[in-house]
């Protein structure tokens, strides 16, 4: 409802964002429905389309006031969308794709929303049969409501220095969990604030006077009738946030509260009724597969969040134009000279189009990711758990960079939309201080990096110490990590050798670049480390650096893997599709290109101090970066038109699909409830409103 009426005989100045973005469409080079179904594939797009149709047609999920609400009005919105979603799932027998994609159209972070990522992935991964049973059955139906209550006050990282206890006692065959001190309050738990009546809380776990590390429990937290909390047990809300003011994040003290022994997570570990004993787990990293499903869930999220950031900016810079380009000047339909369009200044190009590589490079990596873990899930099940070394260390390393690139990347791109950029009904803002919390959950981005170092420094020594190398060069057909370590070992000396910029489009060359800096870094700290008697700690910056560089090179490699000529026949039908079409192939080329090479110059001293690259080398690298541009420009808008994210999503008036940018600002603008307000702005009148209740037009 509008509050102020805007004259109607207004209109924007010619040219029209719609007839902008409509030139722009016709110098596409290539066929966006089909890059489209080679991104999703015709069974994703299918599901996509039903569900979304659902949602916009559901008065539950309108979004048209969200960026008008507080945050208590925030919270309730939340809840009624959560609720709602419930029935629906119920209603439709949505599936767990089906979930997560009406998850991901509502973009709403809400109370239910731990429950759904990690209560119930956990008791899946970590519990006995007859746990899922008790516990698993009743939350996929929503009948309890659960949260995953690791981080506390004191500790966040250092897992194995929380401080609430679950002490055994034998007598009553029960666990005594205890916050023995105020720093061990559980803090930042979504959903436990108010929502939340059961939690998996990770705490010490001591039996018989000895300390066996943090270990989950499952504890009933609220009544199930009354929903107040149950005796021992202190918890409300940790106040207002930087962003997800939609979610109750909580914190809550134990004092002392019993539960039984059934509620310890005990697929993998236990503890003997009576007598107490530890039965440890047959592999002391079992327990990371959940964490690492998580992870590789967040990696695919980030393809996503980069397509949605690149989308608003891409259109949005195509509408707008500011001043006029003297050298090359453009003219209006009926000859008049027109502003240039913001996308045509090569730096706005420089900032933008890498972001749309990125978000491509995400796409390609997530598969890998969610294809390594499933096989993961298929040898594990019968003992091998081979993989498991290798997708921690890189679904670690690459969460850290894909969050941290994906954070810097929305930002680029608001400050690339200008003043505009900082107005919430520019899609950015919200989006922002959601995503945000990304870097730091699940691993802090910079505690993660450690993980991935430390496996790449062992399996450095390995390769090195070994006196069969032939075992590793079998294996390193399965493993890029023992490719490029086995290359260098092998040529610690390789360089370049560049002539003409092109020489940069080459793979190969791409791919040994990034692996000899990888392996460099890596070999450089052994050294300094085993030679040197340097500590880790003095390392650090190193270790960062190395967790950066391997992950870039894992991305880099996904990429070149996807478009390069395939075994024939292709059973994917994405990949066939995408190498059906040489139109698709070739501009996808330019956009892997892109990536690889700006990534490259942004990580230039690396290259220069492996001594892969020369000064003129690396402009020639520069000049092809800068012609890159050129290629991509005219398929632009295109490219994000391929990512196919809905307004309902978007929830952005700069990216609109239509280009009908200020037509929407000011729409938007005269439905701001302020604007319904009449003041008395008399400094001596107590009286704030000269009218109390908001006119509405």
């Amino acid at each position: 409802m509008s509050y102020i009426k805007i004259p109607s005989h207004l209109v924007p100045s010619d040219p029209q964002g719609s007839d902008l973005l409509a030139l722009e469409r016709e110098k596409a080079t290539f066929n966006v429905k089909e890059l489209t179904l080679a991104l999703y594939g015709s069974k994703e797009l299918e599901k996509d389309n039903r569900i979304l149709k659902i949602l916009e047609n559901d008065p539950v999920f309108d979004k048209s006031n969200l960026y008008f609400m507080g945050r208590t009005e925030l919270f309730e919105n939340a809840l009624r969308k959560d609720k709602r979603l419930v029935q629906l799932i119920k209603e439709h027998k949505w599936n767990m794709e089906e979930i997560q994609a009406a998850v991901s159209f509502i973009d709403l972070p809400g109370p239910y929303g731990l429950h759904r990522g990690m209560f119930i992935p956990t008791i899946f991964g970590q519990g006995t049969e007859e746990q899922k049973k008790k516990f698993l059955i009743p939350a996929l139906k929503y009948e309890i409501i659960g949260c995953y209550a690791q981080t506390e006050l004191g500790h966040g990282s250092n897992v194995q220095g929380l401080e609430t206890t679950a002490t055994y006692i034998p007598e009553t065959d029960e666990f005594e969990i205890n916050s023995p001190y105020l720093t061990a309050s559980k803090w930042w738990i979504g959903g436990l604030g108010r929502t939340a009546n059961h939690a998996i809380v990770m705490a010490q776990l001591k039996s018989n006077g000895k300390d066996y590390g943090p270990h989950p429990f499952i504890i009933q937290i609220r009544d199930l009738e009354t929903h107040q909390p149950l005796p021992g047990i202190t918890v409300g809300d940790i106040g207002p946030k930087f962003g997800y003011n939609a979610t109750d994040n909580g914190f809550m003290l134990f004092d002392h509260v019993r539960i039984p022994r059934f509620n310890m997570l005990s697929k993998f570990s236990q503890i003997k009724k009576g007598t107490g004993e530890y039965i440890s787990p047959p592999n002391d990293k079992l327990s990371y597969g959940t964490m690492v499903f998580i992870r590789a869930m967040i990696v695919t999220s980030v393809r996503t969040s980069l397509a949605r950031a690149a989308t608003i900016a891409i259109r949005y810079s195509a509408v707008r134009r500011q001043f006029v380009d003297k050298d090359q000047p453009k003219k209006s339909k009926d000859g008049r000279i027109v502003e240039t369009s913001v996308l045509d200044y090569t730096m706005q190009q420089y900032r933008l189009f890498p972001v749309i590589a990125q978000a491509y490079a995400c796409f390609y990596t997530a598969k890998a990711m969610i294809d390594l873990y499933m096989k993961y899930l298929k040898q594990s099940s019968s003992g091998d758990f081979s993989l498991l070394a290798d997708l921690h260390a890189s679904s670690s390393g690459l969460k850290s960079l894909t969050t941290t690139m994906a954070v810097d990347s929305i930002e680029e791109c608001r400050r690339a939309c200008g003043g505009h950029g900082y107005s919430n009904f520019g899609g950015f803002v919200t989006f922002y201080q959601n995503y945000l919390p990304n870097i730091t959950w699940e691993g802090d981005n910079y505690i993660l990096t450690h993980q991935t170092t430390r496996y790449l420094l062992k399996t450095f020594r390995e390769v090195v110490s070994n006196k069969n190398p032939e075992i590793y060069a079998s294996q390193s057909k399965k493993n890029p990590t023992l490719t490029y370590i086995l290359d260098y070992i092998n040529n610690p000396n390789q360089v370049c050798n560049a002539t003409t910029s092109l020489d940069f489009k080459n793979n190969e060359l791409q791919l040994r670049a990034f692996g000899h800096r990888a392996a460099y870094l890596i070999a450089n700290a052994v050294d300094q480390i085993d030679n040197q008697n340097k500590s880790w700690n003095s390392m650090l910056i190193e270790v960062n650096r190395i967790s950066r560089a391997h992950c870039q090179y894992l991305l880099v490699k996904n990429f070149i893997t996807a478009i390069q000529e395939q075994p024939q026949p292709i059973t994917d039908e994405k990949l066939r599709i995408l190498h059906s079409s040489p139109a698709l192939k070739k501009v996808m080329e330019s956009v892997c290109n892109l990536f690889v090479l700006h990534t490259m110059e942004k990580e230039i001293g690396e290259f220069f101090e492996c001594r892969f690259i020369t000064d003129s080398e690396a402009k020639l690298l520069r000049t092809q970066v800068y012609d890159l541009l050129q290629e991509i420009r005219p398929n632009a808008v295109s490219l994000v038109d391929a990512f196919n994210i809905p307004e309902f999503v978007l929830q952005s008036a700069l990216g609109r699909y239509d280009g009908k940018v200020y037509e929407t600002m000011i729409d938007w603008a005269s439905k701001e409830p302020l604007n319904g307000i009449t003041l008395d702005v008399n400094p001596n009148s107590e009286v704030l409103f000269r009218n109390k209740n908001k006119a509405k037009l």
